[in-house]
């Protein structure tokens, strides 16, 4: 089977390189796969999980929005943020949902409701990729 390798960076450094069989990903305009031999693009990236296959096995990796660049051999994302599934911290991200929910319902003027909003997004994506719920 064919593959392409994949990067996934961050700020802070690399999260992961290996080569795959598919990559799939939420863009802001949808749900996009890649394969082997995809023209080049770039994409704009959502608040997601992206799912590696590798033969029979599916990683997954929680991304904080950032981008996608596809060139025929290799694809790269550029991300904000991004975890491992098995490396994220559960508690901690419940930690966050919750502070985020809270700030939510508080409806106070001093409140960045947007920010809370995509922090309690996050926060959620961090779970669902670490319980493996996609």
């Amino acid at each position: 089977m064919k593959t392409i390798k994949v990067s996934v960076v961050t700020p802070d450094g690399p999260v992961y390189e290996a080569d795959v069989e598919m990559v799939s990903a939420k863009a802001k305009s949808g749900e996009l796969g890649v394969l082997p031999g995809h023209i080049p693009m770039v994409a704009p990236l959502e608040i997601g999980a992206v799912r590696l296959k590798k033969g029979n096995e599916t990683e997954l990796i929680a991304v904080s929005g950032g981008f996608l660049e596809v060139r025929p051999d290799r694809v790269t994302i550029l991300a904000q943020a991004a975890e491992r599934a098995e490396d994220i911290d559960v508690a901690r991200a419940k930690a966050a949902k919750e502070r985020a929910e809270r700030r939510l319902q508080a409806k106070q003027d001093d409140i960045d409701f947007k920010r809370a909003e995509l922090a309690l997004r996050r926060a959620i994506n961090r779970l669902n990729v670490a319980q493996r719920k996609f």
